[in-house]
């Protein structure tokens, strides 16, 4: 018995020797590992400070150079909010950090704006529009100044500097950040994959700053950054602003949230740059070999939890006989989440930015939006909108806890995580009262803070039943096509004819020809609008025609001269162009 029990007390020993020896290397690698990464990050920074000083010059040769060839702004966009600047030679001044703009006898600034350039800014750098955080100016001073200060640093690539409005949050990133970053750069041929994107901020990176490294093959620079390159740097070319004509929400800095009142993008756009992502991601754009659709549950892990989330799931699988899937920021990959969202029937998320997640479903698919208590759906819409825009073709349903016993708040928790204890002992008890968050302007409304980081347990059979209401028949996302949106071209060879009936009657027979693309296309409904207008009068008649030709008689006056405006429509809304206004003399 002594000779076992001292074999298995050798064995214990040499199994504790054997982990503790396991555990050193795997520490001693984890170490290893870690210092790898810091070497990597440590070339990647010393790379791109020898990218830009293997062009270091002397003053001097900076000064022939902004004599010679002269510096040059020219911008498009009549106001600050829709404005992009095209720069030769544009610096920044990392001691000051002041953008400067050097005069010399060979400087264009066009359009010449003068001191309008200052009301309030030049342009905005973000696509978040008229924040005064996000303003752009720059100083003067003539070149001739370059002989006194720091030697310059120029950055041969052509830049695209900009403002990120909020790193740390999807919404925001796609929103504001990457959708118009990609669309400014298609605007204009040498902002192309070889451009440098530069961010003046001053976030650091973020947590999703590799999706940014998509939107081109170099580095980002951050505008803490570029004190390690001089003192003074100079972009040979570099664009400046962004392109707002992709944003289609605004977050209630004048006037409650909401959908912009003038929305200039389509699906067909973001469905254009998703396909460019998933490209850039490696993610298959093909169908699942499978074939088999299901639904998938966005999983918020740290705060807006719902609190009976294994129920939801099986309630979900069993009511639309279909597998239903977990995806989480905290445990899956972009690449994974977008890979998995790309083929699902059916996106479910409490209300937060994973949501924007939604560009990648394919056509046909549900999104289905969950709002805490006392927060009203039709207050918050970033991703209804989103959901009902033309060539998206999602379907989209909202569901609101409206029962308060299956909410968890938390008062004792910091402000900016819905906590209101900080707040006077009232207006705690009339916030705890409330049975709806009054429509507020961003940023820090308390009682918004305080609802929106509720936990909810999620009334199963209404949330069923809502998506019931939606969705009529069982999802079928595969036979769903793009909608292509196609107008109508000019009427063509409008003419006018009048008759004189007596001194106070009088008729105008006005006809036209089909729009030219009318014949190549199948259009349901093709209608013509007409308006007349006497000359010298501020107000028109519109008459809604079918047929090519018509006579007027009403309020037409012998001997008078009108003003005819003919154009084709399709399908009710499909607007085509006016053709050349007609002149008739009665």
């Amino acid at each position: 018995m002594r000779g076992s029990s001292c074999r298995m007390n050798i064995a214990a020993v040499l199994n504790g020797l054997l982990v503790s020896v396991l555990a050193a290397v795997l520490w001693k690698y984890a170490k290893l590992q870690e210092h790898t990464y810091s070497v990597e990050e440590e070339l990647l920074l010393t790379q791109q400070s020898q990218e830009l000083s293997q062009v270091r010059i002397d003053y001097h040769a900076a000064l022939q150079s902004l004599q010679e060839e002269g510096t040059r702004m020219v911008c498009t966009g009549k106001m600050h909010t829709d404005r992009i600047c095209r720069f030769d030679y544009l610096c920044y001044s990392t001691e000051a950090e002041e953008f400067v703009f050097f005069h010399s006898n060979s400087s264009v600034m066009l359009p010449n704006l003068g001191s309008r350039r200052f009301q309030p800014a030049l342009l905005d750098l973000s696509s978040v529009e008229d924040h005064n955080t996000q303003y752009f100016n720059f100083l003067e001073l003539p070149a001739a100044a370059l002989k006194f200060m720091p030697k310059p640093v120029f950055v041969p690539d052509v830049t695209l500097i900009l403002n990120r409005f909020n790193p740390d949050n999807l919404m925001h990133i796609f929103h504001d950040d990457l959708l118009p970053i990609y669309y400014t750069m298609l605007l204009y041929p040498d902002l192309d994959q070889d451009a440098r994107l530069v961010f003046m901020e001053g976030w650091n990176e973020g947590l999703h700053f590799d999706l940014y490294r998509l939107m081109s093959n170099k580095q980002p620079l951050l505008k803490e950054q570029l004190k390690n390159f001089g003192k003074l740097l100079c972009f040979t070319k570099s664009y400046v602003g962004l392109s707002k004509m992709t944003t289609w929400y605004q977050y209630g800095f004048v006037q409650p949230q909401g959908a912009k009142a003038n929305i200039l993008v389509s699906g067909m756009e973001i469905r254009q740059f998703t396909r460019f992502l998933m490209e850039k991601l490696n993610v298959s754009m093909e169908e699942s070999s499978s074939g088999e659709e299901y639904i998938v549950v966005f999983s918020r892990t740290i705060n807006r939890l719902i609190l009976n989330e294994a129920e939801l799931i099986l309630g979900l699988a069993q009511e639309f006989q279909m597998k239903t899937v977990t995806v989480s920021l905290d445990d899956h990959s972009f690449a994974d989440i977008v890979q998995i969202i790309s083929r699902a029937s059916m996106l479910v998320s409490m209300h937060g930015a994973q949501l924007v997640t939604s560009v990648f479903l394919p056509r046909g698919a549900l999104v289905v939006e969950l709002f805490p208590y006392a927060v009203n759906p039709d207050h918050y819409t970033p991703y209804k909108t989103l959901a009902s825009l033309p060539g998206i073709d999602l379907q989209y349903v909202a569901w609101q806890n409206t029962n308060e016993e299956n909410s968890m708040a938390f008062p004792d928790r910091p402000w900016d995580q819905g906590g209101i204890a900080h707040l006077e002992k009232a207006e705690q008890e009339r916030i705890m009262k409330s049975k709806e968050v009054p429509q507020h302007l961003c940023c820090r409304n308390p009682e918004w803070l305080f609802r929106i980081y509720q936990d909810t347990k999620v009334d199963i059979p209404s949330l069923i039943e809502a998506i019931r209401q939606t969705v009529k028949t069982k999802l079928n996302l595969k036979k769903v096509k793009p909608a292509i949106v196609i107008h109508p071209g000019k009427v063509r060879d409008p003419k006018c004819q009048a008759s004189v009936q007596g001194t106070n009657e009088a008729r105008l027979t006005v006809s036209w020809q089909i729009p030219w693309n009318l014949k190549y296309l199948k259009v349901r409904e093709v209608k013509y609008e007409v308006w007349i207008q006497e000359q010298g009068e501020n107000t028109y008649m519109p008459y809604i025609l079918p047929h090519q030709n018509y006579t007027f008689s009403e309020n037409i006056k012998p001997f008078t001269t009108y003003l005819v405006w003919i154009r084709c429509f399709f399908n009710k809304t499909l607007l085509g162009p006016f053709a050349d206004v007609l002149v008739c003399r009665t």
